[in-house]
């Protein structure tokens, strides 16, 4: 089926059912029955994502995963939970120590909704290490370190809340579309949060918020397959319209313009020159924000 995302799987009966509906026509479901033919997809067919049950996975199981994200270091393997018995801590490590890095939760209530994004390739994560591999270089430079570094002066500890910051910035779901639910993930009250940039004279919080959208979009629309109905699905904006309106007003272009114009290193330049770069030394004094554990943070309650 050309043009949809091929995906292998190791699922129980529910799961298929549940990841073809929330997919329909948006990726072609290979479902296996065992790990050696979730195998034989990934090197005959060249499958790049799969997707395994915790169920079904027991130490056997996972150490072919492991095999096989070793194999093919650009593959993508996500395991889904839907029940705990006493058996899925146990293949939750297993997959854990083989080196599997997804692990979506589909007894949430936004849980087949982010395996669906997953799938369709939107990886915050992969966006995530880029970003903040590149941003550690602009706020390093007389002062700041990467957090895990004690600080040293005031200076140095101003960036390393700037780096909490852009940290929460891009790891954020797609969700957090405004800049009220940005500061729900941040724990901070929303008119106290905008203070602090129009105190620094820094741009406005939803410009970074928008910039750093349209970066994941860029990394999206690296692969040709999708289309910019699918983008805009998969960034949870409300329509490709709303999409469209979005980059117009942000960046003066259509969808089409963007996607010529833009690969995500490339958006990732603009967001530094624009709203980085000029405005290091504010960022050096950039207020305290409350600390969370970062990952997949929770944009509502």
């Amino acid at each position: 089926m050309r043009g949809r995302v091929a995906v292998s799987t190791m699922l129980t009966r529910y799961e298929r059912q549940r990841l073809d509906a929330v997919g329909l026509g948006l990726y072609e479901p290979l479902h296996r029955d065992s790990i050696h033919e979730v195998m034989r997809d990934v090197r005959e067919r060249s499958v790049a994502t799969v997707v395994v049950s915790v169920s079904r996975c027991g130490t056997e199981e996972a150490r072919w995963v492991g095999h096989m994200m070793r194999e093919r270091p650009r593959l993508r393997a996500v395991a889904v939970l839907t029940e705990v018995d006493r058996r899925a801590p146990h293949a939750v490590l297993s997959l854990g120590q083989c080196g599997l890095r997804h692990l979506i939760d589909a007894r949430q209530p936004d849980g087949w909704q982010m395996l669906r994004n997953a799938l369709l390739g939107d990886d915050p994560d992969d966006v995530q290490r880029v970003a903040m591999a590149t941003l550690a270089v602009d706020l390093a430079p007389e002062c700041a370190s990467p957090p895990g570094l004690p600080p040293g002066n005031s200076s140095r500890a101003g960036s390393s809340e700037a780096w909490h910051f852009f940290e929460t910035l891009f790891s954020v779901p797609p969700c957090v579309r405004t800049v009220a639910e940005l500061t729900r993930v941040l724990q901070v009250a929303q008119t106290t949060f905008m203070s602090r940039f129009y105190r620094l004279g820094l741009p406005r919080p939803k410009q970074y918020l928008a910039m750093a959208r349209l970066t994941r979009a860029a990394r999206l629309f690296e692969d040709s397959s999708m289309s910019v109905a699918r983008v805009a699905y998969c960034l949870e904006y409300s329509s490709p319209q709303s999409f469209g309106r979005h980059l117009r007003s942000t960046l003066r272009l259509t969808p089409t313009e963007f996607r010529k114009a833009y690969d995500s290193d490339g958006m990732l330049q603009l967001f530094r020159q624009r709203l980085v770069l000029p405005y290091l030394e504010r960022f050096r004094r950039f207020p305290p924000l409350p600390r969370r554990l970062t990952g997949v943070p929770e944009a509502r309650a």
